[in-house]
């Protein structure tokens, strides 16, 4: 899970650098901010499994589910804070940086 959320905050570098170049500053700011919608959920759930498969019990599906749920509804928060916050935002960046960290676990599939 360490890998997936590693490869998340590398590619979300990338969409920000290949954003910078094309449309400036703000485009780049807000293909990272797009990217961190995803990673930073991500990442907080998979940590929380992580300690959760070290307790005795491991992870039961329930848990499971609840960060699931977590998860979805941190991720819809971020988007609306960045969107409510940032005045200079561009809204085909942040969408491309936040579609390309979420669908970059299709990498990972191909390297095997």
């Amino acid at each position: 899970m360490l890998r997936l959320v590693s490869l998340q905050l590398m590619v979300t570098v990338v969409a920000g650098a290949f954003a910078a170049l094309l449309g400036g500053m703000p485009a780049m700011f807000s293909a990272v901010l797009g990217g961190l919608c995803c990673v930073v959920p991500n990442g907080l759930m998979a940590f929380r499994l992580y300690v959760n498969s070290k307790t005795p019990g491991g992870v039961n599906p329930f848990s499971f589910f609840i960060w699931e749920f977590i998860k979805i509804a941190l991720t819809l928060a971020l988007l609306a804070a960045t969107a409510l916050l940032y005045r200079d935002l561009n809204w085909l960046a942040m969408l491309a940086g936040f579609i390309v960290a979420l669908k970059s676990y299709i990498i990972l599939l191909f390297r095997h």
